[in-house]
């Protein structure tokens, strides 16, 4: 009895001060790019918590839904809506009454579009307040080593103006640092930057999915990434525009499509980033 009694403790401070397998693994922070078409949806994980930022659009709550299950996800820490457009809180509404969520998070911009209404009345019902997402406002993880922070907006801007509200969030993991910018264009960054609030980052979420107004060059030439996503589908805009292509490639960052790649996964230890694609 006493071997086994020492067996066991041995084997406990082993994985005290090594750090078994399993361990290792929970640190992990997964950011997965969701292919909702012309759209933005993504989730973080780390480790026990799960982050949703944007839900689609109109009608693509039921596959979001339907990814997060895949991924055993069944309570959302935080959901956060960028901005009102239907791309982006379309689906949000049907994540809301499927899922349990904690706390939600948007930008104090309203708009008279029925997604956002469905977004509002879905919020309502559930009981839930929303909480301001602007430049400072963290949300709060209990993960190791790990911090998101809203940048952005900086300020309000006119409410013919959307995309510049966007919520902009940075997230840390160790070393490696992830940026998702909404639709942010081009006035939006040039404040960010004004603000010195922007790093260079691993990963960057294009903004508006490729639009020319968005990711200037400026923005491209501090952010530096070396990974980029664009959340794209079919449309009738020209998205991702060449102007944005270039300028990305003007800093070797290595560029992925949801439209071409279906789903993005990156996998971060903290100190090191792995990407797989998954249609």
């Amino acid at each position: 009895m006493k071997k086994i009694n020492i067996l066991l403790v041995a084997v406990l401070v082993l994985s005290l001060f090594t750090g078994l397998k399993t361990t290792e693994a929970a640190s992990n922070v997964k950011v997965h790019f969701i292919n909702v078409g012309q759209g933005d949806s993504i989730l973080i994980q780390t480790g026990n918590e799960n982050v949703l930022i944007d839900g689609g659009g109109k009608g693509k709550g039921d596959e979001v839904v339907a990814y997060l299950k895949k991924q055993k996800v069944k309570t959302l820490t935080a959901l956060v809506s960028t901005h009102p457009d239907a791309d982006h809180v379309g689906g949000l509404a049907h994540v809301i009454k499927t899922l349990s969520v904690k706390s939600v998070y948007a930008p104090k911009v309203s708009h008279t579009t029925q997604a956002y209404k469905d977004f509002l009345t879905a919020v309502k019902k559930k009981k839930l307040t929303i909480k301001k997402a602007k430049t400072g406002v963290e949300i709060n993880t209990k993960a190791k080593d790990n911090s998101l922070k809203f940048i952005a907006p900086v300020k309000d801007y006119a409410k013919s103006d959307l995309n510049n509200w966007s919520a902009v969030l940075l997230l840390k993991h160790g070393k490696k640092t992830f940026l998702f910018t909404g639709d942010a264009e081009e006035k939006a960054e040039k404040d960010m930057l004004a603000k010195k609030l922007v790093p260079s980052v691993d990963v960057l979420k294009v903004g508006h999915h490729g639009a020319k107004t968005s990711t200037s060059s400026a923005f491209i030439n501090k952010t530096k990434p070396k990974y980029a996503v664009i959340s794209v589908g079919k449309n009738g805009y020209g998205h991702p525009t060449s102007t944005v292509i270039k300028r990305l490639n003007s800093v070797k960052a290595k560029t992925f499509r949801t439209d071409k790649s279906g789903n993005i996964i990156f996998t971060s230890t903290g100190q090191k980033i792995t990407v797989k694609t998954v249609k």
